[in-house]
């Protein structure tokens, strides 16, 4: 759709650059957008480019801006501002989080469970204050209670800052850790903590250990991975016994557990790495409990005693219809988490007859539902987190001796909300190649089937990341306004299993792109609408969807958002100096050595792909922190559709300049962003109301 007196758009340089791979020459006039300095911007151009396109995209949205306010107090007016967490016992207290009436932070609560007065652990609003960006990444509280470690990044390049406080008095200690980039563990003494360090390409290659009121000069590092490609992780077993260290990449994986009250202890390696085997480790009574799929794909649970960890004994073999996604274990049962055929199962096991499950049942045919916050060891009652398309999302207790479900909270609307105006359902609906891809759909009651009305059709499609079925206030005011929302279960997530998810990557990635297209034109088959009334949006390596399907079926789309999209895919993958490079090559392939797989990547890579057609509306967003999809994938490729397509469609370049990955912090902030980009979806699709 063209709109009259639009503002001209910014035109980028084009710069001769090239590069040969493989015997093939590689043609990028736009690598110039990306800064030799990075992470530090100041290029002066590249800067200058991005105010541009900032620029243009507040004159052309201006005119829209009653639409975007009254979407955004749409949404604001659908979340309960003072908004609180269930509280959850761990130890000889309750915490719980919650928003104050018009704060964008939240803060952290506790109290003693024997009675007492609230306490304020931490205060995110105050520590947000003056800050373009704030996001709050570990927390983590001493067994004792008397310490808590938290961790915060004020800029978006997820490089985050340790911080002690002492809950007694409230001071903070003077030890701060620069860089931290993991999760934060305490030893059972309550003498330090676990965390990993960001190393110079923003990878976690370590394992180190600070105890309290010693330098950080000083810290101990336990554990170094020397392959490139992985990252370290640290954690700790449900029974607090054991201390986790982590390594892998996208297929392999290893672990190594430390003594909580020892972590200068010589590591038990449970199982050396081999490729293509995954597992993680949980322990009860002196046995680990190691979830892996080392001979399928849909996992399996093994056990092994603590001192022969390598001999491990099948406990519960893969199910051909039950994807295991997860083990947790308690003093008097445990719990299997997973996905059968592709919906939502938890079933608790008893030690004595583990292949006797308790499954939990759900009472809608398709839903979203796991495991919530379960911090003791000793529970007789399981929190959990449920919710649909069409259900809010809903914290039970489950009472494991007799089954009984209690409702804790459910999600307010303070705007008001009723489920009958709704429905929704599971559909199937064949790829190209005769695959069954499940799709997810909600729509107003009165949808009319007739090709007429307008569908939002979302996907991910990688890293084994499946899309959950579940609720969205924002979701509402584009089905207040007739539009059908469908979720698309392709290749690439793990919504049937990992095989699925290997399905859609490396040289399968191409299934992904099908089966999204082929998804869309299911859609327009069975009358939900018709190629053009069809909007959709992916974040990152979604966006790369977004990128590939805009080359090869750009009728089909009115409007396509494309969020931090990953769609410099060859470039990317050829620099390993980059700090996800290395990294991803399981998931990509290695352009460097493989040259089929430079040929793959070069054949579907958006940026590479672009032609002289007509393309659908865009909007296109990037963070200038981000250190996932660095902010010139997203500029390189608007520049060179900009200098490409054949048609007048608008062409939006937003770029976060003080943000990373996760576009705006704050929960108002990241509302009207979503508005803008729902306003933009209306006015695309002619329903500028």
């Amino acid at each position: 759709m063209t709109e009259p007196n639009v503002p001209t758009p910014p035109v980028a340089a084009r710069r001769p650059h090239s590069f040969t791979a493989h015997g093939i020459t590689i043609e990028d006039p736009y690598a110039w957008l990306k800064d030799p300095d990075y992470p530090d911007v100041g290029d002066p151009d590249v800067l200058a480019y991005l105010e541009a396109e900032n620029a243009y995209f507040e004159q052309v949205m201006a005119p829209h801006q009653p639409l975007v306010d009254r979407l955004y107090e749409e949404m604001k007016a659908r979340i309960k501002e003072d908004e609180s967490s269930v509280p959850q016992k761990d130890g000889d207290w309750l915490y719980w989080t919650a928003y104050e009436t018009g704060g964008q932070y939240r803060k952290w609560w506790r109290k003693p469970v024997s009675g007492g007065d609230d306490e304020l652990l931490l205060d995110e609003p105050a520590l947000a204050e003056g800050k373009e960006y704030f996001r709050l990444g570990a927390f983590a509280v001493s067994n004792d209670g008397r310490h808590l470690a938290y961790a915060i990044d004020d800029s978006g390049a997820e490089r985050f800052e340790v911080r002690v406080k002492n809950l007694d008095t409230g001071e903070h200690l003077p030890e701060v850790i620069p860089g931290m980039l993991s999760d934060i563990v305490w030893t059972s003494d309550d003498a330090g903590f676990l965390y990993g360090l960001a190393n110079d390409q923003w990878r976690t290659d370590n394992a180190r250990f600070h105890r309290l009121g010693t330098p950080v000069e000083t810290d101990i590092e336990l554990f170094h991975e020397a392959d490139e490609g992985y990252r370290v992780a640290v954690g700790e077993t449900s029974d607090r016994q054991w201390l986790v260290i982590s390594t892998g990449d996208h297929v392999t994986s290893e672990v190594r557990l430390l003594p909580a009250h020892d972590p200068l202890a010589t590591p038990i390696l449970v199982a050396p790495r081999r490729p293509g085997r995954e597992y993680d480790v949980d322990a009860h009574d002196g046995t680990l409990f190691i979830h892996t799929n080392d001979t399928d794909p849909m996992w399996r649970l093994c056990t092994a005693r603590i001192d022969a960890p390598g001999e491990w004994q099948e406990l519960i073999p893969a199910d051909p219809h039950f994807y295991m996604t997860g083990v947790e274990c308690y003093r008097d049962f445990f719990v299997v988490e997973g996905r059968l055929d592709g919906l939502d199962q938890i079933a608790v096991h008893r030690y004595d007859a583990p292949r006797e499950p308790q499954p939990i049942a759900f009472p809608e045919a398709s839903y979203a539902a796991g495991l919530g916050d379960n911090p003791e060891y000793a529970v007789d009652t399981l929190r959990l987190g449920y919710e649909s398309m069409v259900t809010p999302g809903t914290v039970y207790d489950y009472d494991v001796a007799t089954g009984a479900l209690t409702v804790r909270k459910v999600q307010e609307i303070p705007a008001g909300y009723d489920a009958a105006g709704y429905r929704t359902e599971r559909l199937k609906i064949a790829a190209r190649d005769g695959t069954e891809i499940p799709v997810s759909i909600v729509y107003p009651a009165g949808f009319r089937r007739d090709g007429s009305q307008p569908v939002f059709l979302y996907a991910y499609g990688a890293y084994g990341y499946a899309i959950p079925p579940g609720f969205s206030t924002g979701r509402l005011s584009l089905l207040d306004r007739g539009f059908a929302y469908a979720i698309a279960h392709i290749r690439g997530g793990d919504d049937l299993g990992q095989q699925w998810y290997h399905d859609g990557k490396l040289d399968k990635r191409t299934n992904t792109f099908n089966d999204f297209v082929d998804v869309a034109r299911g859609l327009i088959a069975g009358g939900w609408t018709s190629a053009g009334r069809i909007a959709t949006a992916g974040r990152s390596a979604g966006g790369e969807l977004m990128g590939a399907i805009v080359n090869s079926d750009p009728d089909l789309w009115g409007a396509v958002i494309a969020d931090v999209p990953f769609v410099d895919v060859l470039n990317t993958m050829m620099d390993a100096d980059l700090p996800l490079t290395p990294g991803e090559w399981p998931e990509w392939g290695n352009p460097i050595e493989d040259k089929a797989a430079f040929e793959l990547i070069r054949s579907y890579s958006p940026y590479d792909n672009v032609v002289a057609q007509a393309y659908p509306p865009l909007f296109i967003s990037g963070g200038l922190n981000d250190p996932r999809v660095t902010y010139w994938e997203p500029a390189k490729w608007a520049a060179r559709l900009r200098a490409t397509k054949t048609d007048d469609n608008v062409l939006l370049l937003k770029t976060n300049m003080g943000a990373g990955h996760g576009g705006k912090s704050g929960r108002f902030e990241s509302l009207r962003e979503a508005a803008e980009e729902h306003a933009f979806v209306l006015w695309q699709l002619g329903i500028d109301r």
